[in-house]
């Protein structure tokens, strides 16, 4: 397989179930770890590596290692490889999901904002998410009528905070996660609820059309839940990690054990909370972009703009919402080509500078 974002929690998660089913490694595609990076190269022995830093190629222990994101495409386009795990983050991993797709590749892909911005132009058909609320409601299918679609959410860092100190909190406070340790920018997304905001719109380009919600639930244990027209409602319950839904990626029949199952009476019980635009203003947009969700794009643009502002302290931790949303509210076009992505990219993010 093509390892995209190999250091980071995903890809080092999808190293261990590549190991556990004896799959090759042809492609590793990393950033700045190199530490971590020299000891995958060691274990996987991977034929080319792509870094993000010119300046680090001497760090790296492989005789064939490039950089830049035009490097990451010819990785995918000479790989032999049929399957492409997609862990970048960031709209950095759009081209090279567009890429494999056109080279005729499987997607496994972690990659939220390939389908959030791009996602009226990307056949889902070749696409296997393996975010765990994707996978929890693919998990939960049936040929049955569907009501509404809901996954969940841990409520981030600040879920119990008073609401009146979320001005003032910084971008070490973000990082302090409830439930698990996460990268920078997603565990931000998380604070802000962001990071639902753009599973949402995933779960429209992957399912289609219909309703779909998100909740808090505190333990992050249930990660989706399917209400079907007849009253039911089904569940899909596992322990906190990516190594499932990246195992039944790699390995469709997926007959073995992955995860220790939930003990519900050790559990004890659960908790359920409604996300409330007081604490996470950007929730106003949700209906409107799910009905036209063509314009994450903008949303997309507007929250990476706005998180870099954020870690520079050039803006405040409310005002990441504040400012997609005004962004939200300037560009309402819809792009008409993946050209037109692109280019709408680029145009919110010189808004927001």
């Amino acid at each position: 397989m093509i390892l995209l974002g190999s250091t980071g929690s995903i890809g080092v998660n999808t190293l261990e179930v590549a190991k556990k089913f004896s799959i090759s490694v042809e492609v590793l595609v990393a950033g700045n770890n190199i530490e971590l990076l020299n000891s995958q190269i060691r274990e996987h022995n991977p034929k080319t590596v792509v870094i993000a830093n010119k300046d680090d190629i001497h760090k790296v222990n492989h005789n064939s290692v490039t950089c830049g994101e035009e490097a990451i495409l010819r990785a995918i386009e000479e790989a032999q490889s049929d399957l492409v795990v997609n862990a970048l983050v960031g709209f950095l991993g759009l081209r090279p999901t567009l890429k494999a797709l056109k080279m005729g590749k499987k997607v496994a892909l972690a990659n939220k904002e390939s389908l959030v911005a791009c996602g009226a132009f990307i056949d889902t058909a070749k696409i296997q998410p393996i975010d765990s609320e994707h996978f929890g409601l693919w998990y939960l299918m049936q040929n049955r009528p569907v009501e509404k679609m809901i996954i969940t959410a841990s409520g981030g860092a600040f879920r119990d905070w008073d609401i009146a100190r979320l001005e003032s909190a910084t971008l070490e406070d973000t990082q302090k996660h409830p439930n698990w340790s996460m990268g920078q920018k997603i565990t931000i997304d998380s604070a802000t609820m962001m990071n639902k905001m753009f599973e949402l719109l995933e779960a429209r380009w992957l399912f289609g059309e219909g309703r779909y919600d998100a909740i808090i639930e505190t333990k992050s244990l249930i990660h989706a839940l399917i209400d079907f027209k007849d009253g039911s409602t089904t569940a899909h319950f596992a322990h906190a990690s990516m190594q499932l839904p990246i195992a039944f990626a790699l390995d469709g029949k997926m007959q073995e054990n992955i995860l220790p199952h939930v003990d519900l009476l050790k559990i004890g019980s659960l908790e359920f909370r409604e996300i409330t635009t007081d604490r996470y203003p950007i929730w106003r947009i949700k209906e409107e972009l799910l009905k036209t969700p063509s314009r994450g794009v903008v949303v997309n643009a507007a929250n990476e703009a706005a998180i870099e502002k954020f870690i520079a302290k050039e803006i405040g931790f409310m005002d990441i919402a504040k400012t997609v949303i005004k962004a939200y509210e300037k560009f309402d076009t819809l792009p008409k080509s993946v050209d037109d992505v692109f280019a709408l990219d680029e145009e919110v993010r010189a808004f927001i500078v």
